[in-house]
C-alpha cells in the first residue's frame, strides 16, 4: 500500500512546533470541547471512567459517559464532573442498544469514543455502524478495544469520512483489523501500521514498547506519515492504560486538535506520564488511574 517512510521521532521539539489549540480565556465549558465516551461492560464496569477522566485531564470542558444501566449510577457518583447515560444491557452485561438520550447527545459532541472496556466485538461493531454510517456523526471518532475487533468490513465507510478516525490497537487488535497473524504484525510493525492507516483512512496508533503512529497519505499510492515514540516504559503495560490513552486523544480532539495532532500529543502525554509514575513509584506496579494527574503539568511544561 505504498512506500513506508522512516519514522519521525516524537519528542518535545516536535510538540513545541505543533502546539495544541488553546481556549479563549473567556470561553465556557462548551467552548472547551464536548466528549461522549461509550463503553464499559459488567466485567469491567469502571474502565470507561478512566477514559472519561482522560478526556477531562486533557482539557475537554464537558464529558458524557454512556454505559450499561447497572453501572451508570456508580460511575455518576464516582465522577460528579460527568453526565451519565444508562444503556440497555444483555444478560451477560454488554451494551445491548441505544437510548433516545444517547441519540440526542451525540449530535452535539466534538469527539466521540467507542469501545473502551467493552468485551463483545459485535456490540461494539453495532455502535460503530451507528456512529459512522447511520448517524453521520460529524465529530472526531476514536475507536478502541472491542470496537477495533470487527473493523475490516467497515473499512470503506471509515475511508469515506470527511476526516480520519483515530484507532488505538495493540498488536492483537491490529491483527484483527488486518485479518492476519499477530506474528506477521511483529515482523514488520511499520508496514502494518501504515497499511492500517491507508486501509481505514485513519490515524492509527500501534501500541507497544515503541509505539508507532501513522496517518494516511494524501492520494492513492502516497506514502503514509509515520512517527515513533519509545518512551513510557513497561509499567504502562497494565490494565486500563489503553483506556486512558484513548480518552486523552478524544479530549484533545474535542479541544480542536486535528486527528493526527491529537493522537501524537496523546501518545506523548500518556508515555511521559508513565515515565513520571515510574520515577515516583517504581517501574512496575503503578496504576492506570495514577497517570491521569500528570496530564495538566505535562501540558503546562510545553
Amino acid at each position: 500500500m505504498g512506500d513506508v517512510p522512516s519514522p519521525v521521532p516524537l519528542d518535545s521539539d516536535w510538540l513545541r512546533a505543533h502546539p495544541l489549540p488553546q481556549p479563549d480565556p473567556g470561553t465556557d465549558k462548551n467552548g472547551r470541547g464536548r466528549v461522549l465516551a461509550i463503553g464499559g461492560c459488567g466485567v469491567v464496569p469502571g474502565g470507561i471512567q478512566l477514559t472519561a477522566e482522560g478526556a477531562l485531564r486533557a482539557g475537554a470542558g464537558k464529558v458524557q459517559v454512556a454505559t450499561i444501566q447497572s453501572a451508570a449510577l456508580a460511575i455518576g457518583i464516582a465522577m460528579p464532573e460527568v453526565a451519565v447515560i444508562g444503556l440497555p444491557e444483555t444478560d451477560e452485561g454488554e451494551i445491548a442498544g441505544r437510548s433516545p438520550l444517547l441519540e440526542k447527545r451525540v449530535s452535539s459532541c466534538d469527539a466521540v469514543i467507542a469501545g473502551p472496556a467493552m468485551s463483545c466485538r459485535f456490540a461494539a461493531g453495532d455502535l460503530v455502524d451507528w456512529l459512522v454510517a447511520e448517524q453521520k456523526c460529524s465529530a472526531t471518532i476514536v475507536l478502541d478495544a472491542a470496537a477495533l475487533m470487527d473493523l475490516p468490513s467497515r473499512a470503506a465507510v471509515l475511508q469515506a469520512r470527511s476526516q480520519p478516525a483515530i484507532l488505538t490497537p495493540h498488536v492483537g487488535e491490529m491483527a484483527g483489523m488486518l485479518a492476519c497473524d499477530a506474528g506477521e504484525i511483529e515482523r514488520d510493525r511499520p508496514q502494518a501500521v501504515c497499511d492500517a492507516a491507508q486501509r481505514f483512512g485513519a490515524v492509527v496508533v500501534l501500541k507497544g514498547a515503541t509505539s508507532l503512529i501513522a496517518a494516511p497519505g494524501a492520494g492513492a499510492g502516497k506514502a503514509c506519515q509515520l512517527f515513533s515514540y519509545a518512551g513510557g516504559g513497561v509499567g504502562l503495560a497494565t490494565g486500563g492504560s489503553g483506556d486512558v490513552l484513548a480518552g486523552i486523544a478524544a479530549g484533545l480532539s474535542a479541544r480542536g486538535a486535528d486527528p493526527l495532532q491529537a493522537t501524537l500529543w496523546a501518545v506523548w502525554l500518556h508515555g511521559e506520564a508513565g515515565r513520571r509514575c515510574a520515577e515516583q513509584f517504581g517501574p512496575l506496579g503503578f496504576l492506570a488511574r495514577e497517570l491521569l494527574t500528570h496530564m495538566p503539568p505535562l501540558m503546562r511544561a510545553l
